[in-house]
């Protein structure tokens, strides 16, 4: 079929609006119609190489529309249902066996390849030449996407759909970090390095679970006031002291949790160093491949502190997650929509720009 999309053929350049071709769904996969998609710091940093994702390619990775025809295999979603795309996983290695798919062993592969697993692409352009895709199983930043069964999620239908492409991946990020990875006890306190989406989504999780002492830590007074909005008990302008003595200040020997979300070495440093004894740390923000950091070793040690990774819906399926967030949305205790701001398709590098600038907190491509 005929479809229109946002294509990157070269390193940093801007996207190009094209009709392009899209095959037919294979037994495993699903045809979405697409409604909205996000706009994602790994979608930039993809375009940039550093994740080196073949080009041409068509990008979008938080992409949520309706079913509109599915494989032969397929059960999970029928046609006419809401969904929400996320990432794709094996489903036969350990970590996925243990419904932990974020930590697939197959899951650079699945998800940055330009293809399917068999290196296969759905997509072609005008041309005939081929288009790399399937990024995230999904590529969404197109007016309908082939997704797998297994990474499409089935949503709510009385939730609005537009806005719920971001779950698929960034949102369900930073809140997982809090509900799956973290899973805090009520009254305790969490430190937040980045008050972009991501962050923004940790912090409404860490309010909705009970965190009574909420710090975010960004560079832009504006985010901070958002994150004020959203229920951050205190905001710290990074650029006017110490973070870290004012997070030890503010709640008398350091934090129980601390998200890094900014992918720089040394506010990884200063998240370790926030934490009080027995704090963990998530380290979420994407580094170029290669990156590395430093901490003081005794200082982990003699605490008892916790360093982890943490991507996607961490120790959670999306299946698990996604609605959960969904009916913390309708129930107003997670207000995704206060994050985001809507564009058209042919809108995509002012999408994408203003999302690198900070202009915009969460951008959507709206179909």
């Amino acid at each position: 079929m005929k479809i229109t999309a946002a294509v990157c053929r070269g390193q940093g350049e801007e996207f190009k609006i094209e009709e392009i071709d899209l095959g037919d769904p294979r037994e495993d996969e699903v045809l979405v119609r697409n409604v909205g998609a996000g706009v994602c710091h790994t979608d930039l940093i993809c375009r940039d190489q550093w994740y080196p994702v073949p080009l041409p390619a068509v990008f979008g990775h938080e992409g949520s529309g309706i079913v509109e025809a599915v494989g032969k295999q397929v059960t999970k979603v029928k046609p006419g249902d809401h969904v929400v795309m996320s990432f794709m996983s094996c489903g036969v290695c350990k970590s996925c066996r243990l419904g932990r798919p974020a930590y697939c062993a197959e899951l650079y592969g699945r998800n940055f390849s330009g293809g399917r697993p068999d290196e296969s692409s759905a997509l072609t352009d005008a041309n005939g030449g081929r288009l790399n895709g399937h990024f995230f199983g999904q590529s969404s930043w197109a007016t309908h996407s082939l997704a797998y069964e297994r990474s499409v999620v089935k949503v709510d239908q009385s939730a609005p759909l537009e806005l719920l492409g971001p779950m698929g991946c960034g949102i369900q990020t930073g809140a997982g970090a809090v509900l799956s990875t973290f899973n805090p006890e009520a009254g305790t306190s969490i430190a937040i390095f980045g008050a972009g989406s991501v962050g923004l989504a940790a912090l409404m999780a860490a309010k909705a679970v009970g965190c009574t002492t909420i710090i975010a830590v960004d560079l832009k007074p504006q985010r901070l006031a958002i994150a004020k909005e959203l229920g951050a008990t205190h905001g710290i302008n990074a650029t006017e002291g110490n973070s870290v003595e004012a997070i030890k200040d503010i709640t008398g020997g350091g934090v129980d949790y601390a998200i890094e979300l900014t992918a720089s070495p040394k506010v990884f440093r200063n998240a370790v160093e926030s934490l009080g004894p027995l704090g963990t740390v998530a380290l979420i923000g994407a580094a170029a491949l290669g990156t590395e950091y430093t901490f003081d070793m005794n200082d982990v040690m003699l605490s008892g502190k916790k360093v982890v990774g943490h991507i996607e819906s961490g120790n959670l399926a999306p299946d698990i997650l996604i609605p959960r967030l969904v009916a913390l949305m309708q129930q107003g205790k997670f207000p995704l929509e206060k994050l985001v701001t809507t564009y058209k398709l042919d809108e995509v590098n002012k999408a994408a720009h203003d999302t690198e600038s900070g202009v915009t907190v969460k951008p959507v491509l709206v179909f």
